[in-house]
């Protein structure tokens, strides 16, 4: 799954957040850059022979990606019908099963995995159990790894969080979540330990970061359908949500020749099991 680690409802609430919107989720998030899995078959030795646990697999975005490696995955998914969409996607692997459970309450009947990985889903997880949890299930010498989509800019380029300040504080005041994302080369900076989640303490050794632009480009209804995916925004009373996002769109179209991009940094942050 994907999103903002400063935008959380209660854990509680994951499934309920996302599973109102699977198919919408599906279409309009980002996915992670092909060279992303290769480094991290290349750092973890993953091959045919290793097994995966996913934790929030979301509709399987990720999950395809790893199952491509050849190796075998367990992919644990609390939102029910988001599962289901996720089996359908990966119906033609068979080296892939979906679980649907919170991580914290998931049942791992004894089973070990070669890597642990959480694809924009991690800080969702109760970090006083899931830390703790991701190092059991592991194997020795085993490898934790988080994938991200961290949304940017580049000065002197338009953006639509810039164009459309205004509206947000016109249909939503004073919400300290708004605003312009950072510049791409201050998030570069930021290459140490496992990024704005907790850190796990001792449970795994130094991480490895490596970085990865990608960008989508939108017309002002997909930027909105892309918005309404978003925590941040599905957390919003409908008659606030939707007229904000319908005149977000009749911005860009008005505004920016009806295309707007948004640009991230994906991010690989990996580190093995200590002892």
């Amino acid at each position: 799954m994907t999103d903002d680690p400063k935008a959380r409802p209660n854990r509680n609430d994951l499934g309920r957040v996302f599973n109102e919107v699977p198919e919408l989720y599906d279409r309009v998030r980002p996915g992670y850059p092909d060279e992303l899995f290769a480094d991290l078959g290349t750092i973890t030795g993953m091959d045919e022979r290793s097994s995966v646990l996913e934790v929030g697999c979301g509709t399987g975005q990720a999950t395809r990606s790893l199952a491509a490696l050849g190796c075998s995955v367990t992919a644990i998914e609390p939102g029910a019908d988001m599962a289901a969409l996720a089996r359908q996607r990966i119906a033609s692997f068979r080296n892939v099963e979906v679980e649907t459970s919170m991580f914290e309450e998931w049942d791992d009947r004894g089973r070990r995995f070669d890597v642990v990985v959480a694809a924009s889903s991690w800080h969702w997880v109760d970090p006083s159990i899931g830390w703790q949890r991701a190092h059991d299930v592991l194997s020795p010498a085993g490898w934790m790894a988080l994938l991200g989509n961290v949304v940017v800019r580049r000065l002197g380029e338009p953006e639509a969080h810039a164009e459309t300040a205004d509206l947000h504080e016109r249909f939503c005041p004073g919400n300290p979540d708004w605003g312009h994302p950072p510049l791409e080369d201050d998030v570069r900076t930021t290459d140490e330990g496992w990024g704005l989640v907790k850190d796990p303490g001792g449970s795994f050794g130094p991480t490895i970061v490596r970085w990865y632009p990608t960008v989508q480009w939108f017309n002002g209804d997909g930027f909105a359908d892309h918005l309404r995916s978003l925590s941040l925004y599905r957390r919003l009373d409908r008659d606030v949500r939707e007229p904000l996002l319908d005149a977000i769109a009749e911005r860009i179209r008005t505004r920016m020749g009806d295309r707007a991009s948004r640009r991230y940094l994906s991010v690989l942050r990996v580190g093995q099991r200590a002892e």
